[in-house]
């Protein structure tokens, strides 16, 4: 499979023009308002405006990195196949690219906010240590009932986290990296409540799927989400169990 999409992605006129245009209009605006981390990954990994990136060249220099590789994929993954593709160290891309009339807003993840937002961050040693150990406790949340907890905590952190730089919030969420609108939003905005990282209270948080979120959460360092989220879930879900949930 991986051959055909090497051979779609690079073919394909309209989505090499769809990804330059993507690319350099989102590099252009997260430049000072992505996290460090972030910045270094998307050097790392050589993605560029040219051209779509060929995905076993980037898999190869991820693996390199922290020995993560991506799996090409059509669109939604379970949740048990996810997690244990986080797991085993494997990123799911999906494969296809938003169309030009659609380049703002889109329910679902395509190549753009995949590779775009998510993957220069694996390779960052802990981040990347983050993602497996979330996969890991994914799989132990399905067997205990704890989908919608752990769910929130993937959506505040992986999509739409905030960092403190040291001179105010970074972004380092994928979600807020590959929205034009939301980059500004998150940060500049008045309307949003941009809250310490609070494990319990995300856990607790419900989120929005249609539409920017009104609550945000900042991690001081990634080393701070790891140590936070390295404990045993199980008597935290027992005792946020039954408990009122917080609205967005």
């Amino acid at each position: 499979m991986l051959d055909l999409l090497e051979r779609h992605t690079q073919q394909d006129s309209e989505s090499r023009a769809v990804w330059r245009l993507l690319f350099e209009r989102q590099s252009r605006l997260v430049r000072d308002r992505a996290c460090p981390e972030f910045l270094a990954g998307l050097s790392r990994l050589g993605l560029s405006p040219d051209a779509v990136p060929e995905l076993e060249r980037v898999s190869d220099q991820l693996e390199r990195a922290t020995g993560w590789r991506l799996a090409p994929v059509d669109g939604f993954l379970d949740d048990g196949t996810f997690f244990r593709h986080l797991a085993a160290r494997r990123f799911p891309v999906t494969w296809w690219l938003r169309p030009r009339d659609k380049l703002d807003y889109l329910q679902e993840p395509d190549l753009f906010h995949d590779l775009f937002g998510h993957v220069p961050l694996l390779s960052h040693p802990v981040f990347a240590d983050y993602m497996q150990a979330y996969g890991e406790g994914g799989l132990k949340a399905e067997r205990l009932g704890a989908l919608d907890m752990i769910a929130r905590l993937y959506w505040y952190t992986v999509e739409f986290g905030l960092i403190d730089s040291g001179d105010g919030p970074r972004i380092h969420g994928a979600g807020i990296l590959s929205s034009h609108g939301e980059v500004l939003y998150s940060l500049e905005s008045a309307v949003p409540t941009r809250r310490p990282f609070d494990l319990k209270r995300i856990l607790r948080t419900r989120y929005h799927i249609d539409r920017y979120q009104t609550t945000y959460f900042v991690i001081s360092s990634f080393e701070q989400l790891m140590r936070a989220t390295e404990p045993d879930f199980a008597p935290l879900y027992a005792e946020l169990q039954g408990l009122e949930e917080f609205e967005p």
